[in-house]
């Protein structure tokens, strides 16, 4: 970081965090319209039923109640809820507004309208449904393969006769995503145009499916993204949006439909499960001559993103690990499960979980140690992604390894007595890596913002921000106060409406800061040089002799002449028209890696089997980070979800196919109590094109703390849990098959 930067690099509070902590912050379900009306959802108790008749007349006749809907009177045009442009492929229209055939417990089969909440929520336990018992699919095994992929780097050749092949599988689960808030969705219809209110992550994609949908003009359908407390990925795709805006459309009122927590993990969406075998080659020195995977992931009772989510699995390992020889093959499964779908990492936690537990045996059948292991195999700086032939840039993987495991004193503690009785201690290791948006040979990367400066000096940034709870928007203050010499508390940051924000393909892809953040810098660049134009207009000057900055123009050499910010508006208004105004399209042209190595210690109770993360170190390849305070809490953030995924999240399902969590109760996260203290060591350097150097966190830090803690526990036990979460159940059964002593 450059000591001449004002406002990047320094600590500051992500701008609403205060009004989250004390309940002031007003969520989408917190939005009140005149006249408007609520929903409430009817979902199937069956896994894969025919609907029948709907009869709705108690329900009808509850106080309040204006309308209910099911498939009889709902539109049946199929449509994907993924889609975020038009003709996107792996995109499948396999979903209706209200099933005709429920495809998983949780279905929506009917639709209550009421004038209260409370109303609609009662008249919908009221609704009788006839069902058409089918039989259903809860395993992968008697599901419906609807997709196969198989991607190889070369072809294979013959092998050392030293060589040694490993060879194990690995079971990630069903996760929740957990946001602060629930899902909810509000629409309104009036004089031919739709305005729908949503805490999404893509206002352009809602309206692409929703405007396809019901065959409407795109200049009739706005989107408004409200605030959230967070998304994890699982509102990227479009839930409620279609249904809401039907209802909106065929009452001429708004409405209204907020889900309470059971009904967002049935009936959104979820982290899919997933099996995936790796199979290695290590030659004696300690190289990895292949890497074979196979995947096979459950898709859940709708496709919706499974398919790209699946290939995306299959396009991350070649950006942490070098081999000669790699390659990827698996199925997509749809099965009458909870239906699965993007979450943070979207892939890359789930593959290098199974490739980081897999490493650790291979270290453990070699004689290796797992620090060693992998630095002998990582990713140098500039190294080339073999399957998508671009650049990782200034990869620092090596280096977040080499002082990771300085700081955490891994040679000591990895060599330590795991101690006898009833307490074992063990201490685990794992590296991920990400990427820096969407850029690749069949997608383009670009972000466009618009910034005009007011007859104050202040600033206005106008672009398609989704803020889901990570800072984004502190962070493009930041980014447009450091090109103008202005306080970030002079630069006004709304959010994505697509009535009055330019495109953008939004927030996920961990395409923010390194994309969206370098058009934004890029527009205040522009902005820059259009104040300074305006105002050698103004002084009669070469531009080339005018420096901006603090909120001044100041002709060189001459102390005494120059014009505030505020005066080269108010001049240039006054005397030529017009406003400071710029529109600027950034092109990204790179995808670099971004890495986390993580470091963690457990403490296993091997009579509970439950286990406690005592210490934890979290390395990242930030290349700059904007605000480091913003950094360090989502590196913690996501190490409080990883060790969630590691040991205690998952959605169980019972025989017929019925998740067990009615909502938090069951339904276990780690809470503060229980964490423990995360050190985050960054590693900083600017030789990637994000702006000021800046790449991606969110997503990266989280993608490889539940193989550093499940690796820590079979390191502790000597033991092999390879099936997630490590819960006390599975402890003790893995203790049982290594008969280990009390």
């Amino acid at each position: 970081m450059s000591a001449s930067l004002r406002y990047v690099g320094h600590g500051r509070p992500v701008a609403d965090a205060a009004l989250k902590a004390t309940g002031v912050l007003a969520y989408g379900s917190d939005l009140q319209v005149p006249g408007m009306l609520h929903a409430a959802l009817v979902l199937s108790p069956h896994a894969h039923a025919r609907v029948g008749r709907v009869d709705a007349a108690v329900a009808l006749a509850v106080p309040g109640v204006v309308a209910v809907y099911s498939h009889h009177d709902a539109p049946t045009r199929p449509y994907s809820r993924y889609r975020i442009v038009p003709g996107q492929e792996h995109a499948p229209e396999d979903e209706t507004v209200l099933a005709a055939t429920a495809r998983h417990v949780g279905d929506r089969v009917a639709v209550v309208v009421a004038t209260t909440r409370a109303a609609a929520k009662r008249a919908a336990r009221l609704v009788a449904v006839e069902y058409e018992l089918l039989p259903a699919a809860l395993s992968v095994e008697s599901g419906e393969v609807v997709h196969r992929f198989d991607h190889a780097t070369t072809a294979h050749a013959a092998l050392p006769p030293d060589a040694l092949v490993t060879e194990t599988t690995v079971g990630t689960q069903r996760l929740h995503h957990a946001a602060l808030e629930p899902h909810m969705c509000l629409a309104e219809y009036a004089n031919g145009t739709l305005t729908v209110h949503t805490p999404c992550q893509s206002v352009y994609g809602a309206r692409t499916v929703v405007a396809e949908l019901f065959e409407l003009s795109y200049n009739r359908v706005r989107m408004i993204k409200v605030p959230m407390g967070g998304s994890f990925g699982g509102k990227q795709e479009f839930i409620l949006e279609p249904l809401v805006s039907f209802l909106a459309m065929r009452l001429g009122r708004p409405v209204k439909l907020v889900l309470d927590r059971e009904e967002c993990i049935t009936a959104t969406m979820v982290r899919p499960a997933q099996r995936s075998t790796v199979r290695t080659v290590l030659a004696a020195d300690g190289a990895l001559l292949d890497i074979q995977v196979h995947t096979v992931l459950d898709a859940g009772g709708y496709v919706t993103s499974s398919l790209d989510y699946a290939e995306a699995m299959a396009h991350k390992l070649t950006r942490l690990y070098r081999t000669p020889r790699y390659g990827h093959s698996g199925e997509v499964v749809v099965t009458n499960t909870p239906v699965a779908g993007g979450m943070r990492g979207w892939g890359a936690p789930d593959i290098a979980t199974c490739m980081e537990i897999h490493l650790d045996h291979v270290a453990r059948a070699s004689g290796c140690d797992p620090v060693a292991l992998r630095m002998a195999n990582l990713v140098a700086p500039g190294a080339i992604d073999p399957v998508s032939g671009m650049s990782l840039g200034d990869a620092r993987v090596q280096q977040c390894l080499q002082q990771g495991a300085e700081l955490f004193r891994w040679a000591e503690r990895v060599n330590a007595p795991a101690g006898e009785g009833r307490y074992r201690r063990g201490v685990g290791v794992a590296c991920g890596g990400h990427k820096n948006g969407m850029l690749s040979a069949e997608f383009p990367e670009s972000s466009t913002v618009t910034l005009k400066m007011n007859e104050d000096g202040s600033v206005q940034l106008v672009a398609s921000l989704h803020e889901v709870g990570a800072g984004t928007s502190t962070t493009m203050k930041v980014l447009v106060a450091e090109e103008l010499g202005i306080d970030p508390e002079l630069v006004t940051v709304g959010e994505a409406d697509t009535n009055s924000t330019p495109f953008d393909f939004g927030c996920f892809g961990s395409r923010m800061t390194y994309v969206v953040g370098a058009g934004v810098r890029l527009g205040a660049q522009r902005l820059r040089e259009r104040v300074v134009q305006a105002a050698a207009e103004l002084l009669e000057a070469s531009p080339d002799d005018l420096h901006a900055d603090l909120g001044h123009v100041q002709v060189a050499g001459a102390p005494g002449r120059g014009l505030t910010y505020a005066q080269v508006v108010q001049g240039t208004r006054m005397r030529f028209g017009g406003d400071i105004i710029v529109t600027s399209t950034y092109q990204s042209d790179s995808n670099p890696g971004s890495y986390s190595v993580q470091f963690a210690e457990v403490e296993v109770d091997v009579l509970t089997g439950l286990v406690q993360v005592t210490d934890f170190l979290a390395v990242v390849d930030i290349g700059t980070a904007i605000n480091p305070l913003m950094v360090e809490g989502q590196c913690r953030g996501a190490v409080q979800a990883g060790i969630g995924s590691a040991l205690c999240e998952e959605i169980v399902l019972d025989d017929a196919g019925r998740p067990l969590d009615g909502g938090f109760k069951n339904y276990h996260l780690v809470n503060s109590a229980t964490m423990p203290r995360v050190d985050v060591l960054l590693i900083e350097h600017d030789g990637d094109q994000g702006p000021y150097g800046a790449k991606s966190v969110g997503e990266v830090a989280f993608v490889p703390t539940a193989a550093a803690v499940v690796n820590a526990v079979n390191q502790a036990l000597g033991t092999e849990i390879t099936e997630l979460p490590a819960s006390p159940e599975r402890v003790l059964a893995a203790l049982a098959t290594v008969g280990a002593p009390l």
